[in-house]
Parts: C-alpha cells; structure tokens; sequence
C-alpha cells in the first residue's frame, strides 16, 4: 500500500536512506555495532555501580558523573537496538510514530547532557573557589533540584516541538530519512516547516545548549582565574577535576554541531562520509564518557582497579 493512501500520518512508513552498502555489509555493520553497544553497557554501568556502592564516591560530583553515564547508556539503548534490527532486515523502515519517539528521546537526553555538565561546572567552582561554604550550598536537595531540572526542562521542550508538529498538522511529502536514526533529519520529511516551529528550534538550541555552555565556559574561567592566583595544591585540584568534564563538553558539542549543520549541508554532503561521521561520532562519544571519568578521575580509577583485581582474583 502507498505511503500516501494511508489515513493518518502516524502510520505513514519512514525508510533510512543513510546506510551504504547495506546488504553488502550488512554482517559487518552488525557485529561492529552490537560490540560497541556491549561495551558501553559495560563501561558505563561498571562505574555508574561504583559510584552508587562506594561511600567514598557518594559525593556531589560523582553523582553527576553517575548521571551523566546514565544517559549515555539510555541514549545509546534508543538508537542501537533499531540500527542492529536494520542491519538484518530487508529493508531499514520505522514507522512515522515510532520515528517521533526515537527523536523524543534522542534530543530529551542529549540537552539534559548540557544541563549536567552545566550541573558538575557548578559544583566545581564551588568547590574550589568556594570550599568553606561547599558542604551547605552543594546539599542533597540542591543535587535533586539540579537533576530534575536538568532532565524536566529538554523533555518539556521536546514535548512542546513534538505538540506544536501535531498541532500544524503538517504533511509529509517525503519518507526517505537521509539517516541511520531520527533525528532533526525528520523536518526534511515535511513539505513546509512552520514558522512557529523555527522560532520554538531556534530558542531551544539557545536555552538547551547556547546558554548552558556560555554557563560552563564563564564558571570554567573563573576557576582558571582563581586557580591560577591560588597555590600549587589548588591548581593541581582544578586540572585534576576540570580536565575530564571539559573533555566531555567538548566531545558532546562536537556532535551537537555536527548533528545540526549534518542536516542543512545533506544535499552536498558524500553519503559515505556522512555515514562514517555519524557512526563515529554516535559510536565513541558513548564509550568517550566512561573512558574519561574511568581514566582521569583519581577516585573511580582507583575503584576500578580494585574491583578488576577482585574479579581477577575470583
């Protein structure tokens, strides 16, 4: 039955069109994927248990890693099992439905990413630049009210696009996504983007990455300034502690651009490298988390290696 005979939009069938060379490496893609999933479920629930059964780790920031890694595996888990079903079917199709979820979800966590880095800027500069007062401004309460606001807020605004998409009840004159997975690709499905919708995207960028990263970059250069005024110990704590979520912002901006632009310059863009971007940048950034904070932050590495001699022991 043709896309266009079917009554509603929701039923309306969405083909990924993103993939090259499917049935020619269809075993390939699969294996290399279903790996990569495996190890950041590892990855990211070893240190997310860490935290969560280590006294020493009940800390504010360690709390916002867990957060953090939490996210990853979530993300991860909305667009990998779909892509290995793909790489073993026919043909790789989702319905128009299932297709909004999946963006639902992809941009609900990824602006609450920005939100807890935003979150962990915080707690650093209070915690370097503000240490007597720590223990009364960075209480629980204030860890809880900075976690729902970080995931409410980007799925309150998903919601809102997704509503005001409902509510122009625009039609599609596509049904070829020029991607792997849903993402702002689905506006390209639409014959016309309502200007509502434009404005709404346009301050969403603003408030979920814009404002959170000017947030970050202003707290982040105070504690330079501070640090750098400050004796060798506290420098040596800022960089210790600072490095790791300024790598990650890094690597979650990259993707956050790169998802953005992907969409605007598709037409000129190679298919093959637009795969092989996205399946980079969708791949390591989700093993990059756990790797850093594995690897750089002193305490969880230390845990870590204790609970692998363990297990080596056992």
């Amino acid at each position: 039955m043709e896309n266009s005979s079917s009554p509603n939009v929701t039923t309306y069938i969405i083909t990924f069109d993103g993939y090259v060379d499917l049935h020619k490496f269809r075993y390939l893609y699969f294996v290399l994927t279903l790996t990569v999933y495996i190890l950041i479920i590892f990855s990211n629930v070893t240190i997310v248990y860490l935290i969560s059964t280590r006294q020493s780790l009940h800390e504010p920031m360690y709390v916002f890693i867990a957060a953090l890694l939490l996210n990853s595996v979530l993300s991860s888990t909305n667009i990998f099992p779909k892509m290995l079903i793909d790489f073993l079917s026919d043909k790789p199709v989702i319905s128009y439905s299932a297709c909004l979820f999946q963006f639902f979800f992809i941009y609900s966590l990824a602006g609450s990413e920005f939100f807890i880095l935003a979150a962990m800027a915080y707690d650093r500069y209070v915690s370097i630049c503000k240490p007597l007062q720590y223990p009364n401004i960075m209480t629980n309460t204030t860890i809880i009210i900075c976690l729902c606001l970080a995931w409410f807020v980007p799925v309150l605004q998903t919601t809102i696009s997704l509503i005001l998409l409902h509510k122009t009840q625009v039609k599609l004159c596509n049904f070829d996504v020029k991607g792997i997975f849903c993402n702002n690709a689905i506006y390209t499905l639409h014959c016309a983007r309502p200007g509502s919708l434009t404005v709404f995207g346009i301050w969403t960028v603003v408030d979920t990455i814009i404002l959170p990263m000017l947030f970050i970059v202003f707290t982040y250069t105070k504690i330079l300034i501070i640090a750098y005024q400050s004796c060798k110990e506290v420098r040596k704590k800022a960089a210790e502690t600072c490095l790791p979520h300024l790598l990650v912002l890094f690597s979650l901006t990259c993707l956050s651009v790169y998802d953005i632009i992907i969409v605007r310059i598709e037409s000129d863009f190679p298919k093959t490298a637009r795969l092989i971007m996205t399946l980079q940048i969708f791949l390591y950034h989700p093993l990059f988390n756990p790797i850093i904070y594995g690897l750089k932050m002193k305490e969880i590495y230390k845990h870590l290696k204790l609970l692998f001699y363990q297990a080596k022991i056992i």
